[in-house]
């Protein structure tokens, strides 16, 4: 049966896996973004402003899409707006896709803090650990919680199935991404050799003690395809992580050495990145120029808040994958390795300096 994608927010971490993971498996993959950033081999781009319902219609029509992946969100001052804006996108986007496409299944990407609040609350009184699927919504608003609903009864009136994936912290290639604490750290870690400084962990006594997991974007790219096209996962909700589990105080020395730093003891308190780089973007132009590196700022690079938040969380954070598992999902990603192989992937992409 032809199968043609659409993904939306195709540039982001979460879209640019996904496009690979579908192309790999031999989909047709039209990939949406609001303006031109880079090109993915094997993808047709189209560009829209997923609020412009006429403009999401007029990039989408006569393309035969099947499928829609949805991975694109947008951050505003309060979680009212929040909710507002993005319950506004995904629904914008299924209205227009209602005129132009014979859609079969929608894939919504959201994440852990459907179980830690949103960032007004953020781990104030979080679902216990490990997070799972029955859980139910905490009582605050939520744009995960509104875009789920939007998508439920857009689902209900079109007759397509869905599924819900709900990463942790995303570690992989995208550049430019607000949530990659994978490529964040690497620019970190690059700017203290750089200025001969030691690697301090930003985060919390618990981040730092705490059991905790992540999300390698490859496997994510994987999950998606497979609740797209697994009978059995139709109209299901599911965690995404790695599969297993660590602690920051054993993650961190492994990180600084593969990044050619020296791990700083731990202080016991937190100590935030977007407090301590305000010299970034100045010192990484010193490196562009001295290793020819890509042309971007640090700050094009790096997301120090995203990952001071996640980092400074007072409370551990993991999910459990058990749902995916007894469903016929079984992959697994050693989490040391996809750090690993994003800092290989950026040095050979000259967007960080080589160690020799």
């Amino acid at each position: 049966m032809d199968r043609t994608a659409l993904v939306v927010g195709v540039t982001g971490i979460a879209g640019y896996n996904i496009a690979e993971a579908l192309t790999a498996a031999g989909w047709r993959v039209v990939g949406l973004s609001r303006a031109p950033r880079y090109e993915i081999p094997g993808v047709e781009h189209v560009y829209a402003d997923v609020l412009d319902e006429p403009a999401v219609e007029a990039a989408t029509a006569g393309r035969g899409i099947t499928h829609l992946f949805f991975s694109t969100w947008s951050r505003q001052p309060t979680e009212a707006e929040n909710c507002a804006v993005n319950g506004a996108m995904l629904d914008t986007t299924l209205r227009a896709l209602s005129r132009t496409a014979s859609l079969r299944h929608a894939v919504l990407i959201t994440g852990l803090k459907h179980y830690l609040g949103p960032f007004e609350a953020y781990a104030e009184a979080p679902a216990d650990t490990p997070f799972r699927e029955t859980q139910d919504r905490l009582p605050y608003q939520n744009f995960y919680y509104e875009q789920e609903d939007v998508l439920f009864r857009a689902a209900a009136e079109q007759g397509f199935t869905w599924s819900v994936h709900r990463p942790h912290t995303m570690i992989g290639y995208a550049l430019g991404n607000a949530m990659n604490m994978g490529v964040t750290l690497a620019v970190y870690g690059s700017i203290c050799r750089a200025r001969d400084e030691k690697f301090v962990f930003p985060g919390s006594p618990q981040q730092w003690n705490g059991v905790t997991d992540i999300t390698d974007a490859r496997l994510l790219g994987r999950h998606a395809v497979w609740s797209a096209t697994e009978p059995a996962a139709a109209n299901q909700a599911f965690n995404t992580t790695n599969g297993d589990v660590f602690r920051w105080r054993q993650m961190w020395p492994r990180l600084a050495e593969a990044l050619g730093v020296e791990a700083a003891p731990y202080a016991g308190h937190a100590d935030p990145l977007d407090a301590r780089l305000a010299h970034a973007d100045e010192t990484w132009a010193t490196l562009t120029d001295k290793y020819s590196l890509a042309p971007y700022r640090a700050t094009d690079l790096a997301s120090w808040w995203h990952t001071d938040a996640d980092l400074g969380r007072p409370v551990e954070a993991f999910a459990d994958m058990s749902k995916s598992r007894a469903l016929g999902f079984l992959e697994f990603q050693d989490s040391t390795r996809s750090f690993l192989d994003l800092f290989e992937t950026l040095r050979t992409q000259h967007v960080i300096p080589q160690l020799s």
